[in-house]
């Protein structure tokens, strides 16, 4: 992978008191790319995120972000970088309209000022947001509020999104559509990292994948050379990876 890439983990390891989460965990995000983590529950995929998003601390290892450093830091600080995350669930305000659910995005004062434009192009990936613009996101479809929390993690404008789980609980029709718009979302020189359990369609839609295992990287490489099967083999611990 790119040394230089946008985003470089390096010998991440995080601990819950006594457990150990993650084990010397490195991985490269190049700038433009779309990037997937595969991974079982329990695999350390949310330790991991948490690590990034300064939610966890590390015991071990750094996080760098357009070379800087931001392990540890506040969350607020690491949006402000230039990283967001659509979190697993499709997590929306349900009171609150499709509008004033994306304008929750635009926090940063940067974001603010373009907020007008990055509606646009929320609106111009998600046409459906743009349908029901004035409906309370609480009668969304579960498609549709998946699509209103990336739209939203877009509004701060970032530079690299991470999307965790954007699968989870969703029809495969409604799945192709979404990540569909993924490519959309890359297209506009957003780089992608999508966190799933769903294999097939995650080597599909990526140029790089790693595959992690009770909280350590056990396959990693471009999803062209990454075979299906053996990738479900370390997913499982099954064959040579039992």
């Amino acid at each position: 992978m790119d040394a230089n890439a946008l985003m470089a983990i390096d010998g991440l390891s995080a601990h819950y008191g006594d457990f150990q989460a993650l084990y010397d965990v490195s991985m490269r995000f190049p700038k433009g790319k779309i990037i997937s983590i595969i991974g079982s529950n329990g695999a350390g995929k949310s330790t991991l995120l948490n690590s990034v998003m300064g939610i966890v601390k590390p015991s071990a290892g750094k996080v760098c972000f357009a070379g800087k450093d931001v392990t540890g830091k506040r969350t607020s600080a690491i949006v402000a970088n230039g990283i967001t995350m659509s979190p697993e669930g499709s997590s929306v305000f349900e009171d609150m309209s499709v509008h004033e659910n994306l304008l929750m995005g635009a926090y940063l004062p940067e974001a603010r000022k373009r907020k007008d434009s990055l509606l646009a192009r929320a609106y111009e990936i998600f046409p459906a947001l743009k349908e029901k613009e004035k409906q309370l996101a609480t009668f969304l479809s579960g498609g549709q509020r998946q699509m209103l929390a990336i739209g939203r993690a877009l509004m701060s404008d970032p530079k690299l999104l991470i999307c965790d789980e954007i699968s989870l609980g969703l029809a495969p029709v409604v799945v192709g559509d979404i990540y569909s718009r993924i490519l959309d979302v890359n297209e506009s020189g957003v780089t992608v990292v999508l966190v799933e359990q769903e294999v097939k369609r995650s080597l599909e839609y990526s140029d790089y994948g790693y595959v992690l295992v009770k909280g350590r990287v056990v396959m990693e490489g471009e999803t062209k050379d990454l075979s299906e099967e053996e990738v479900k083999e370390a997913y499982f611990g099954t064959g040579k990876y039992a």
